[in-house]
């Protein structure tokens, strides 16, 4: 189980406190992050595999620090974005999911053989040689998690991984995420999909100001947006 640890964590961008005095554990299988658009809830998600550095305090992730090693960091944890065009970077399906083993260290054919059966395991050889950009959106979003998978990481953390999909594909998405044998970090606005999680964090301006079970943290969301239940 990956532990991260956030320590008097603040984030400062172009004159504003993104996030401020972030000070966090995390060792669970399934963790959820909620807020409004601005809360600062994709910036931490961000924090925890280096792709944003605390301009204050300190990331670690199973001791390693984001800063000095943020290589290490991101070999256990990936990264799937909101919208799968922006990791999307080679032409076919097959293509993109090799290259995320680019610096694996496996000959030609040991990436061919991982590629075909990670395609495979999440229904997409039939599209190994389809153009990449010209997937399903949900087809896109399967691609992006499945180029994350192939490398293997310990944490796979999903920023709003469902917000540009249709019912079906989320809930596609949704099966899949909870399937998984990795550690699972979610951002997301659709709190039916964090029912089943060990925690939930709520992010408010730039703090985390609910840290609780579903049960708790949920309502306690719905609160703060002045959403009925």
């Amino acid at each position: 189980m990956t532990e991260i640890v956030l320590d008097d964590v603040h984030v400062h961008r172009e004159g504003r406190h993104v996030l401020r005095g972030v000070s966090l554990r995390i060792a669970e299988r399934r963790v959820a992050v909620l807020g409004a658009n601005g809360s600062g809830k994709s910036t931490l998600a961000r924090l925890l595999n280096g792709l944003v550095l605390p301009t204050r305090g300190s990331v670690h992730v199973d001791g390693l620090d984001t800063r000095r090693r943020g290589r290490d960091v991101r070999r256990r944890v990936g990264f799937v974005f909101t919208d799968p065009d922006a990791q999307i970077v080679m032409p076919t399906v097959a293509e993109d999911v090799a290259y995320s083993l680019r610096r694996s260290g496996l000959t030609r054919d040991e990436v061919a053989a991982r590629v075909a059966a990670e395609l495979d395991r999440h229904g997409l050889a039939d599209h190994a040689e389809h153009p990449a950009h010209l997937l399903s959106g949900g087809q896109k979003q399967l691609l992006a998690l499945v180029s994350v998978l192939v490398s293997g990481p310990r944490l796979v953390v999903a920023d709003e991984p469902t917000t540009l999909l249709d019912l079906r594909n989320t809930r596609d998405v949704a099966a899949r995420l909870a399937a998984l044998t990795q550690d699972v970090v979610l951002v997301t606005h659709d709190l039916d999909l964090v029912a089943a999680y060990d925690r939930v964090l709520v992010v408010d301006d730039g703090r985390v100001v609910v840290d609780d079970v579903p049960a708790v943290a949920v309502p306690a969301y719905r609160a703060l947006m002045e959403v009925p239940a």
